[in-house]
């Protein structure tokens, strides 16, 4: 069986910039792919990378499709190289999208209560927290880590003091803290029960004081760029870790492996979206709903990202 194969480059520019501590992001772009099988059915996937997480570039990317032939082979398809995540991601989403019958979403997936909506970083949060409140999020996350810890720690103060009740509020600092601030964040948190957990404190080479710091304090802290693809899932559950992983399925690789991994280890996990348009929402959604059951804690995913964009302005929607 052969599939033939196109694929479309795509840009979106966020409604604001995206502050993090690795820099300011306004633009997300990626690839959408489109595969037609011999009888002549469809399936689209999404290639897009974030290469500061470890994955292929944008670039690797285009450079690997261009030099695929128009018609590919299931056997193409599945032999994809682990470092390049995306294309793994993309590429079998989209064969996944031609053999099978569309998943039904569970009614907790459509219903905005099981989704984390991402804070702007700063001030910016105070502003648009009540009216995501008003949407039904129930789950929050706020990047820190972006400016000095001590005006973090004020608008932080007062961020606590307008949440209302039963909410859940995630603290991402990728990787932008240093050891005596992650104890900082920590020591507050200890006092403030609403703090779902602290997402990757440290760099990636600080695997063991992320440990220690993890078996230290009541506030769960989650690993985010160190799991960011499923050899180093793999490493670092193998070397003991059995707190939080953040699964960015879009950025992880294949799904087949992703499914074998959570099928046969069960672990707590949160799924998330690294802004990818919404055929690769579509797919990994699918895939957060099939693995779900498996994992040890029913959390919200990180999917509340679509406020950050217009609706939808993908420059490839012409070509299909």
């Amino acid at each position: 069986m052969y599939y033939q194969l196109e694929f479309y480059p795509y840009k979106r520019h966020f409604k604001q910039p995206l502050k993090t501590s690795y820099g300011i992001w306004n633009i997300r772009e990626g690839i959408i792919l489109q595969l037609t099988s011999e009888t002549g059915k469809t399936g689209l996937g999404e290639i897009s990378p974030l290469d500061w997480f470890g994955s292929e570039t944008l670039q690797q990317a285009l450079d690997f499709c261009h030099q695929l032939p128009k018609k590919i082979t299931k056997e193409i398809i599945f032999s994809i190289p682990d470092n390049l995540p995306t294309c793994k991601f993309g590429f079998e989403s989209a064969w996944e999208n031609i053999q099978q019958v569309k998943l039904e979403e569970k009614e907790q997936l459509k219903s905005s209560n099981f989704y984390s909506a991402l804070l702007p970083e700063g001030e910016a949060a105070l502003e648009i927290l009540q009216q995501l409140w008003q949407e039904g999020y129930r789950t929050f996350k706020w990047k820190i880590g972006v400016s000095k810890i001590q005006t973090e720690l004020e608008i932080f103060e007062q961020l606590v003091k307008i949440l209302p009740t039963e909410v859940n509020l995630r603290l991402d600092a990728n990787s932008g803290l240093t050891f005596d601030e992650a104890n900082q964040w920590l020591e507050i948190c200890e006092n403030i029960n609403r703090i779902e957990f602290i997402e990757q404190p440290l760099p990636v080479d600080k695997f063991q004081e992320m440990l220690n710091l993890s078996h230290r304090y009541s506030t769960p802290i989650a690993l985010d760029e160190s799991v960011a693809n499923f050899s180093k899932m793999q490493k670092y559950y193998q070397q003991g870790w059995r707190g939080i992983f953040v699964i960015k399925p879009a950025i992880f690789g294949s799904p087949s492996q992703l499914r074998n991994f959570c099928q046969n280890h069960p672990i707590d996990a949160v799924f998330s979206s690294v802004f990818e348009t919404k055929i690769g929402r579509k797919a990994a959604l699918q895939l957060a709903t099939e693995l779900q059951p498996n994992l040890l804690q029913n959390r919200a995913i990180g999917f509340g990202v679509t406020h950050w964009f217009n609706e939808e302005e993908e420059t490839w929607q012409e070509n299909l």
